[in-house]
């Protein structure tokens, strides 16, 4: 999985590199998270413009993240969610979870 990490005044910002994020790729994107955590970066903005499909496998490593994020008085935000990513997050109610952006520079002035 393609994964780029950018990283200005603590808050890092993942992109997803791939059109799909689910079972086969989705493992990847929860242990990059559990690395940046234990590294003590708990605000953290994925951004999803590449990604075109999600399925449980991949709402359940955003949400491990955003449980994870909050554990540590961090948060984790979303952008650049495709029409048919942001139908399954409205479907599973997950829009009600996490605080969904544009794009990630109107994610990181939310900070």
């Amino acid at each position: 999985m393609e994964l780029i990490l950018d990283e200005k005044n603590g808050i890092v910002t993942i992109t997803v590199e791939e059109e799909r994020l689910d079972a086969h790729n989705s493992g990847e994107l929860k242990t990059r998270m559990t690395s940046l955590f234990e590294d003590e970066k708990s605000n953290i903005i994925v951004n999803l413009k590449a990604v075109r499909f999600v399925d449980s496998s991949g709402l359940g490593a955003l949400v491990s993240g955003f449980k994870n994020a909050s554990a540590r008085n961090g948060n984790l935000k979303l952008c650049g969610l495709q029409p048919q990513v942001k139908s399954m997050f409205e479907l599973t109610r997950l829009h009600r979870v996490f605080e969904i952006f544009t794009d990630s520079e109107e994610a990181f002035s939310s900070f």
